[in-house]
């Protein structure tokens, strides 16, 4: 079950905009590789390498990968749909975003993310232990920086609008009043989605 934030959130998008989300795993997300990201495979390997001091293998191994939420608004192609709360914003992230290339179509504003990232420079959410392919004490905390990137590099080379980001610094004052619908009609036009 989603955080009370991230639903309240998801639950408020799809009113305004009358779309659907549905989780979706595609096979460019759940095992990245180089033959699938050629691309932006020099982008991805410079990334890992910032975050482990390690080369990034050419086929990621499978499982180590999570669905994400899609959103289909009537008329439009898909797009990921992230709520992005405190654990995403550190330096790893910072890091990561850092490296996007310039005008890089986002539907959220980069230079807040980086800004946010620098100012909250250690980890949120507690221990990080070392996971498979992130070693380290802050193995969680570089995996989920380097998939947040997955999501927003990859999925326009496979058809999906540019990644929606809605933190919850953004929606904190207001997502239980009254005029929060209005307020998030306001957000997703600030974002392009609208």
């Amino acid at each position: 079950m989603p955080p009370p934030i991230q639903k309240a959130v998801l639950d408020l998008v799809l009113k305004v905009t009358g779309g659907s989300i549905e989780t979706v795993k595609p096979d460019w997300l759940m095992q990245p590789s180089k033959a699938v990201s050629v691309k932006r495979w020099p982008l991805l390997r410079a990334m890992y390498h910032d975050l482990t001091g390690q080369d990034l293998p050419d086929l990621l191994p499978a499982g180590n990968w999570r669905g994400l939420d899609g959103l289909k608004i009537p008329g439009a192609a898909p797009r990921v749909i992230e709520v992005d709360e405190a654990p995403h914003f550190n330096n790893y992230r910072g890091m990561t975003l850092r490296r996007y290339p310039a005008n890089w179509p986002l539907a959220f504003d980069i230079k807040v993310w980086i800004r946010k990232a620098h100012d909250e420079p250690k980890p949120s959410g507690g221990p990080a232990k070392p996971v498979p392919l992130f070693p380290g004490d802050s193995g969680r905390h570089t995996q989920r920086a380097f998939r947040d990137a997955l999501a927003d590099i990859l999925s326009l080379d496979h058809g999906y609008l540019p990644t929606l980001r809605i933190a919850d610094f953004e929606v904190k004052g207001w997502i239980g009043t009254a005029h929060a619908q209005k307020r998030m009609e306001e957000l997703l036009q600030e974002k392009q989605v609208l």
